[in-house]
């Protein structure tokens, strides 16, 4: 029994959390244009939609390559599956991606609930002003 729970606390030890490293600038600040124009979305702000490849180009120009974006965006994919509590990729999943997302999402959305016009208009437009959003 001993060496039963020795292996188990060795396996709790490995599997649990690990130390983050902190997101770049470039990286936060992608991550919360990409946090700002899902919650846009997600509130069902009329007159917008996802611009895919616009995402990615910010992505591109804060990070330095297309590559460095597709993994920020996976990340944050992972982190939505995570805390949704959907099978994920361990492999693309960042807790501090996780964490920050999680502040821009909930201060993004109270704003969006305490005046969604407004804020719809605000969010909204500034994420089509980035490339993240296109309005139809």
């Amino acid at each position: 029994m001993k060496i039963t729970l020795s292996v188990v606390a060795v396996l709790a030890m490995l599997a649990g959390p690990s130390h983050a490293a902190p997101l770049s600038d470039a990286e936060a600040t992608f991550l919360e244009e990409l946090v700002t124009a899902s919650v846009v979305l997600e509130q069902r702000c009329v007159g917008y939609e996802v611009d895919g490849a616009g995402a990615v180009q910010l992505g591109a120009r804060l990070l330095g390559s297309p590559n460095a974006a597709m993994a920020l965006i996976d990340a944050y994919s992972a982190a939505i599956k995570a805390r949704d509590g959907e099978s994920y990729d361990p492999v693309k999943f960042r807790v501090e991606v996780l964490e920050a997302a999680g502040r821009t999402f909930k201060r993004v959305r109270a704003g969006l609930i305490d005046d969604p016009e407004r804020a719809c208009a605000a969010y909204g437009t500034a994420s089509v002003d980035r490339g993240l959003l296109r309005r139809y």
